[in-house]
């Protein structure tokens, strides 16, 4: 495919109405990536409507797959992996490889990847989702081997309020950061409720620890598996420093 000389990224999204972060995550990539979009259709957020997502996961793995095109495969949404469990989410992507032999990796995967190239061990969690689902990322972290200091739930909004503004969120977070003794990092979990990479990173990085937000943390994967290496400029510390 003319303009995707350094590899096709295929992505399976949690579902639709997501084009935001997606458009800021190829912006972000360098020059030469293509993506392949898919979605799986996720229409219940919650545990049990994560856990029955895996078959419609499942079927696009295997369409993006099937085109034969796809360097890396990466089905997107981190609850539905979280919710099964760090052991649970290997084995799957361990049998994805294996029938079709193409590198699979989630966005847990990613996040993960991410805490440890930044030397991140202990951290404070950030979400949208409500304490049954911060229970279950807080629970996935740990068995990674990281020490989550706290999840905390974002302040709801009301339906008019369709995104917070970054300074509202950096006044959030440095509020609650305050509670909390030794924190190496901050997690933001989830890519779309955050602002643009380039307006909240700075700002909440001017606390003084790293933070992994799923899109940067995406960009920087996706460039380390397909063996590239272009650093990103005002867009944090791990696509600044490309580890």
């Amino acid at each position: 495919m003319a303009g995707t000389w350094r590899g096709i990224l295929g992505t399976v999204k949690v579902s639709f109405g997501t084009t935001g972060a997606t458009e800021e995550f190829i912006r972000l990539l360098p020059e030469g990536i293509g993506v392949v979009i898919t979605y799986a259709a996720v229409t219940e957020h919650s545990v049990e409507g994560f856990r029955e997502a895996f078959d419609g996961y499942d079927r696009k793995v295997a369409k993006l797959a099937q085109l034969g095109v796809c360097d890396l495969i990466q089905p997107e949404g981190a609850p539905p992996f979280m919710v099964r469990g760090v052991a649970a989410e290997r084995e799957i992507v361990r049998g994805w490889e294996e029938q079709h032999k193409v590198p699979v990796f989630t966005s847990s995967m990613i996040e993960v990847a991410a805490l440890e190239a930044l030397d991140i061990h202990r951290f404070l969690g950030f979400t949208y989702y409500g304490d049954t689902l911060c229970d279950v990322f807080t629970r996935y972290f740990s068995e990674a081997g990281f020490d989550v200091a706290g999840m905390e739930t974002m302040p709801a909004r009301p339906p008019d309020w369709t995104r917070p503004s970054v300074e509202d969120i950096y006044a959030h977070i440095r509020t609650a950061l305050r509670g909390y003794a030794g924190i190496e990092g901050i997690y933001l979990h989830g890519p779309s409720s955050w602002g643009r990479v380039k307006d909240i990173l700075p700002l909440l990085e001017g606390l003084g620890v790293p933070v992994v937000h799923q899109a940067a943390a995406r960009v920087w994967y996706v460039q380390k598996r397909l063996q590239v290496r272009e650093p990103v400029e005002g867009a944090g510390r791990l696509l600044a420093v490309m580890p």
